[in-house]
């Protein structure tokens, strides 16, 4: 089973429910798709065993069989290449590795070349659970495949829990497409139940089911469990705002190691979307 963790802005505490939701697990995977600024390690402090470097293909032309025809320009789907007739322009950022141009080069003149965009590290915690995350080379414009190439950690054998890039950019539909299940972390604020609205309506776009946790839960803002209400949307938990709880995360301990009613909760809300992607007739591992 796939669980992706996703949130429609930063802050609202993501990675602690990420990163809490792996570690009560035995023998889980975790996988940090937030490559521009991953930090579940700070939590799960995993011992790093391997680091592979990731590429994405640049078309490279050889003038000697260019005839700059510019049929590489005419298919190319997102204006990354520029014919000004005495030479064919690559906006390397704007290249999506595609192929299209090689492809359809009549003088074969477009080969592709290796560029290097990041890293994905890969280790172990809690003694039997594996960690991957990635981090995106700096000055990189896309994250997208780099989380590609995260994501292919996921494992058939066992729960998979994936900590998404937060917002709904194309980063964070890229890393929840694929789940059988996701959970929005929202917070007790205007802002908070704002943007969980976006959030929302991509997954209802893409037809993930999901459901929400509110972490830093206050009384003193009702409106979001309100919407729940209205929108017939599952509330999974709700994590109090807690001074405690905040101080220890700054030190990379989690809630779940301290508190084992919080522990408990967790492991429900694992058990109560198993059932409900089981419900759905899809295999969950």
């Amino acid at each position: 089973m796939i669980i992706s963790i996703a949130s429609g802005k930063g802050g609202t505490g993501k990675t602690t429910v990420a990163a809490s939701m792996a570690s009560v697990l035995n023998c889980s995977v975790y996988i940090d798709c937030d490559v521009e600024e991953p930090n579940g390690h700070l939590m799960l402090k995993p011992e790093f065993k391997n680091e592979e470097t990731v590429y994405k293909l640049l078309p490279k032309i050889d003038y000697n069989k260019c005839n700059l025809c510019g049929r590489c320009v005419d298919v190319c789907e997102f204006n990354a290449l520029i014919n000004i007739k005495f030479e064919i322009v690559i906006i390397e950022e704007l290249c999506h590795s595609c192929g299209a141009c090689s492809y359809f080069c009549p003088g074969k003149a477009i080969t592709e070349v290796e560029k290097e965009i990041g890293v994905v590290r890969s280790g172990m915690f809690n003694g039997n659970s594996f960690f991957f995350d990635g981090l995106l080379r700096v000055g990189e414009v896309s994250a997208v495949p780099l989380i590609k190439k995260v994501k292919e950690k996921t494992s058939t054998k066992n729960i998979t829990i994936i900590d998404s890039p937060p917002g709904t950019s194309c980063s964070m539909v890229e890393t929840v497409k694929d789940s059988d299940y996701c959970v929005l972390v929202t917070e007790s604020s205007p802002f908070g139940l704002s943007d969980l609205k976006l959030a929302v309506g991509v997954l209802k776009t893409i037809n993930i089911p999901f459901g929400v946790i509110i972490n830093k839960y206050s009384e003193n803002f009702p409106d979001t469990e309100k919407y729940l209400k209205e929108e017939n949307i599952r509330l999974l938990l709700k994590i109090p705002f807690d001074r405690e709880i905040a101080e220890n995360y700054s030190k990379g301990i989690l809630p779940v190691e301290l508190s084992e009613k919080l522990k408990e909760e967790f492991l429900s809300v694992l058990n109560e979307i198993r059932v409900e992607v089981e419900s759905t007739g899809i295999n969950a591992g």
